[in-house]
């Protein structure tokens, strides 16, 4: 616990393991001064202009080999003898980083920086992290993290290490280690050391952003502005404040620090987009900035430490927003300005086009006239460059690796009557051919994420409605899933949408092949290549056997397979998918509730309102005999517990009851032992009446909520 001493200052003395044997070792008292380098130890140097690599997060596609011709090849066009397997290309994973997709991953390779933009020099005397140093900042984290809940004792020991990191700021920001370490502390960093620990760090703020560590700490320091805002009044004591003030000078406020690095962004605003480490700083920057913290950030993991229990889950990766003081929005338009100053950089450098592609996302939240303004800027340069032949000067664009990804981010914050103009003088009548191209059609997916109104859907749909079958069979199932996606959203072509694609899968004729449409869809397999049939070109389709397709497992589900058909369960006539979920035998309907994929379709059939309580339970009996199986499934416990959220007593006593026959086995089971506590499975076995008495009462609370929710 904390104690005052005779010269009224706090302290905070812990045992620690030192270098040299036991000993106390008191935090704002150890001498950490550098060693001397030794002289035959090599120097160190820090290559700041190393280009990060990065991944792109689209995830990738796996494409299938094809060895016939091309309508062979498609398995879908004529029907001939089935010599290769003819999955659709590109099926089993989201993203355009696919092998031979055409598009590979951004990266360092061909990036140049802007004219006059070169790499930062190091510090000439650029301070070394001796190893006690380093150790002594581990240990001191290590106490952090298992120090008592108890707020004040936890901030006494922040702010005492903190004031030991002023000294070694430089060192440790540059220093892989003690990188991840201080990004730690300053997540737990009260409002005036985090302060202390940015000015220290602001003399070499150039080369720190543009390094492959530095840049890190600067990311969590501007990442800790938003809790900071929330509480600013810490409970500092104004005695040691004031004396500090006295010893080093005025402290800069949060708000000061921000601001001053904006300026120094702004007076080097292409140096910084371009660099590939200092681009991250940007970024993260304007997010403050605008008071808006994307997914992306928020689900980044910060420091060594960060397990799959700290990171936030994915419903908190969504944006949110902060209160931001005007200043920070005023100078978020200076930064804006800049944009449009050098437009042609941004939209054709691939790193700095990252910027630019975070700046509309904010704008379009915070400030959206000067987001349109913006656009209209990428546009009309666009526009202006020479024409395709045939077509808008923007096609070209669209089919660049780097623009592409710009005019995705501008067709998603575009007003709808702008994006009305842009699809009328550049997209009317190209959507087959960028349908067709392995890069243009990520912009074309994002059109269709952009459409809300049956007015600008039914043209696009006139367009593409007939290329489907085309469009599976080129690679690129995003298109269509996209396509449905829009259909559901605006709640127009659904029949339309669902006999062209049972005609893409050829189980629209003979109807008896319908029902096994859902396999198809989740596989992204035509009927002839789910079922391996030899079939003669020009031959009558053969009818649906049903022996055979209960005998065959369920092919590997895709998963963009399983959000075509979690869009079609949330059409309003769901009928037919559902009748072919039914059709699926237990181990079958058990195989896909297991798949990582295919498990998220149960979600939509437990939370479409399109699906009724009584079609709902025709799917679901099927698993009757296989909830053992789930219990013990990484992916299928996830489903039973869904559906034991919404089961009524009568089938939660079926389920308890089946899964009581196994108990030992649940238990010892690291997914079913959850099940079992969730479904409180010793108390039905042991004390019956008090479980049946606890389950009406939680559904008597359901349905009271319930009926305050409809209210």
């Amino acid at each position: 616990m904390p104690v005052k001493s005779g010269a009224g200052e706090t302290k905070l003395t812990r045992k620690m393991q030192s270098d040299t044997g036991d000993g106390t070792r008191e935090y704002g008292k150890v001498d950490l001064q550098p060693r001397p380098p030794c002289p035959s130890a090599p120097s160190h140097t820090h290559d700041v202009t190393a280009r990060q690599k990065r991944r792109c997060g689209r995830g990738s596609c796996r494409r299938e080999a094809w060895t016939t011709g091309p309508e062979a090849r498609m398995g879908l066009g004529p029907r001939s003898a089935h010599k290769a397997r003819r999955q659709f290309p590109g099926a089993s994973r989201r993203g355009r980083a696919a092998r031979g997709s055409g598009r590979p991953p951004p990266g360092r390779d061909g990036c140049r920086l802007p004219a006059g933009a070169c790499a930062e020099k190091a510090p000439e005397a650029l301070p070394h992290l001796s190893p006690e140093a380093l150790g002594y900042f581990r240990r001191a984290l290590s106490e952090l993290k298992v120090a008592p809940d108890a707020a004040e004792e936890r901030a006494l020991m922040v702010r005492n290490i903190l004031k030991e990191v002023e000294a070694q700021a430089l060192a440790l920001a540059t220093n892989r280690t003690g990188s991840e370490m201080l990004q730690e502390l300053l997540g737990f960093s009260p409002l005036k050391p985090l302060c202390r620990v940015w000015a220290a760090l602001r003399p070499n703020l150039r080369f720190v952003a543009c390094h492959r560590c530095g840049v890190h700490v600067l990311q969590s320091a501007l990442l800790q502005v938003p809790r900071l805002l929330k509480s600013p009044a810490e409970a500092e004591e104004e005695d040691d404040e004031e004396e500090e003030e006295e010893k080093d000078g005025p402290l800069q406020t949060l708000e000061e620090l921000v601001l001053g690095l904006a300026a120094e962004v702004c007076d080097d605003f292409l140096f910084f987009c371009g660099d590939t480490h200092g681009s991250f700083m940007v970024r993260t920057l304007l997010q403050v900035l605008g008071g808006t913290l994307l997914e992306s950030e928020k689900a980044r993991p910060r420091g060594s430490q960060s397990s799959e229990t700290q990171r936030p889950s994915a419903r908190d990766c969504k944006p949110s927003d902060f209160e931001v003081p005007k200043t920070f929005l005023t100078r978020l338009q200076d930064l804006s300005a800049c944009f449009l100053k050098d437009i042609a950089v941004f939209i054709t450098n691939k790193i700095s086009s990252f910027c630019l592609q975070v700046a509309l996302q904010i704008l379009h939240r915070r400030l959206p006239q000067l987001c349109a303004h913006l656009c209209d800027a990428v546009i009309d340069y666009l526009s202006s460059r020479s024409s395709s032949a045939g077509g808008s000067p923007l096609l070209l664009f669209l089919r660049d690796q780097t623009s592409s990804r710009l005019l995705e981010q501008v067709l998603l914050v575009l007003e709808p009557e702008r994006f009305q103009r842009l699809f009328e003088d550049h997209f009317q009548g190209q959507l087959h051919s960028l349908a067709a191209h392995p890069i243009a059609n990520f912009p074309l997916q994002r059109l269709l994420d952009a459409i809300t109104s049956p007015e600008l859907l039914a043209p696009v749909f006139e367009e593409l409605s007939p290329a489907l079958e085309a469009v599976l069979a080129q690679g690129h199932p995003g298109v269509v899933v996209a396509l449905v996606e829009a259909c559901r959203r605006v709640g127009t072509h659904q029949a339309q949408v669902l006999q062209l694609l049972l005609e893409a899968f050829h189980c629209a004729e003979p109807s008896s092949r319908q029902v096994a449409c859902v396999p198809l869809f989740a596989s992204l397999l035509a009927y002839e290549v789910y079922y391996e049939l030899m079939e003669e070109e020009g031959a009558e389709p053969a009818e649906h056997q049903v022996e055979m397709a209960t005998t065959r497992a369920l092919r590997e589900v895709t998963v963009l397979g399983s959000l075509l058909l979690q869009h079609l369960l949330y059409f309003s006539n769901p009928g037919l998918i559902l009748r072919s979920l039914s059709a699926l035998t237990g181990s079958q309907l058990l195989a896909l509730a297991q798949s990582p994929a295919g498990s998220h379709v149960f979600d939509a059939i437990l939370t479409s309102p399109s699906v009724t309580h009584k079609q709902r339970r025709r799917v679901l009996k099927t698993l009757k005999g296989q909830y053992v199986a789930l219990a013990c499934s990484r992916h299928g416990s996830r489903v039973l517990d869904a559906i034991w959220s919404g089961a009524a007593l009568g089938a939660r006593t079926e389920i308890a009851a089946e899964l009581g026959e196994q108990n030992q086995e649940l238990i010892q089971d690291p997914f079913g032992h959850h099940v079992a506590r969730n479904v409180a499975l010793t108390t039905f076995l042991k004390r019956r009446k008090t479980w049946e008495e606890q389950q009406s009462a939680v559904a008597k609370r359901r349905r009271l909520l319930n009926s305050i929710l409809d209210d």
